[in-house]
């Protein structure tokens, strides 16, 4: 069983910086990409950034120089520093991570956190 657990979220206001953290643990064996998704309400969720294993990174181009994502292999653990944030930033935010279990180490599944609120205020 792999968990993600994120954490970070809040109520900011324009302008402001918020920084994401997402911890995955469990039986892992080895975790290729996580990313960051988000979703708004009455929107479809979309992604935000996401990160190799050899640490290379794409962005949403809504997000390209204000949010950075960076990942911690030892620790499992995916990060999303949140710069100038704008009020269309606000969504809920969904860690995501490919990962190899323990168990069946020849195949990937994709894991998905509970969600952290992030509210941008104008």
């Amino acid at each position: 069983q792999v968990q993600l657990v994120e954490s970070g979220g809040g109520l900011v206001q324009a302008g402001g910086s918020l920084r994401l953290s997402c911890a995955a643990s469990g039986s892992i064996f080895s975790i290729n990409a996580m990313g960051w998704y988000r979703q708004a309400p009455g929107k479809q969720r979309e992604l935000v950034a996401v990160i190799s294993s050899g640490e290379s990174t794409n962005y949403a181009d809504s997000v390209k120089g204000r949010f950075t994502i960076s990942r911690d292999n030892a620790k499992n653990m995916v990060y999303l520093q949140m710069n100038s944030l704008k009020p269309e930033d606000t969504a809920v935010y969904y860690c995501n991570a490919q990962v190899r279990p323990r168990s069946v180490s020849y195949s990937i599944f994709g894991y998905w956190g509970q969600g952290t609120q992030v509210t941008v205020s104008s």
